[in-house]
């Protein structure tokens, strides 16, 4: 029985109201952020704030449903299919590889530029989740760059230089 399921002292499993209301809340910040935004462009009526309003309206729809499924009793446990431990405590090390990632736009866009930023964080979340693929994963996230770039760029979107680097 994992920790967040096990029985009180005596009493049923404890329900973790928490992780419903994180999510909840998290999603309540990014739509509050998404009306600090800034719209100096808009393609069909819409700036950039729509997708961090979208992500934290997904947020909360997310929320809601976890609320929901804790308020019917339901337990956070691997399935079978999904070949997990549940005793196995978490990795430190693909937490910290992923939150790398994630936090890597923040310190290297401005001078390694959108696709190969995309290409550096993409490869650290894979990496997190277990994928030794280095130079395919770089590959796939260049692209995934790349593709991303072109695409706002079409929409009228500055992503900044394509690649400072090479100026």
């Amino acid at each position: 029985m994992s920790p967040i399921d096990e029985p009180r002292a005596g009493g049923p499993p404890a329900r973790p109201w928490w992780i419903g209301l994180a999510v909840l809340a998290m999603g309540l910040v990014w739509i509050y952020g998404a009306t600090s935004i800034q719209s100096t462009t808009a393609f069909v009526g819409m700036g950039p704030e729509i997708m961090v309003a979208a992500v934290g309206a997904g947020l909360v729809v997310l929320g809601v449903l976890l609320l929901v499924q804790i308020a019917r009793g339901e337990t956070f446990r691997p399935q079978e299919e999904e070949n997990a431990d549940a005793d196995a405590p978490p990795s430190r090390r693909a937490f910290l590889l992923s939150l790398a990632g994630v936090a890597l736009p923040l310190a290297t866009i401005r001078w390694l530029g959108f696709p190969l930023t995309a290409a550096i964080g993409f490869t650290l979340v894979t990496h997190a989740f277990g994928s030794r693929r280095t130079l395919f994963d770089l590959a796939v996230g260049a692209a995934v760059g790349v593709g991303a770039w072109f695409m706002f760029s079409k929409l009228g979107i500055d992503l900044g230089p394509f690649l400072p680097l090479i100026r």
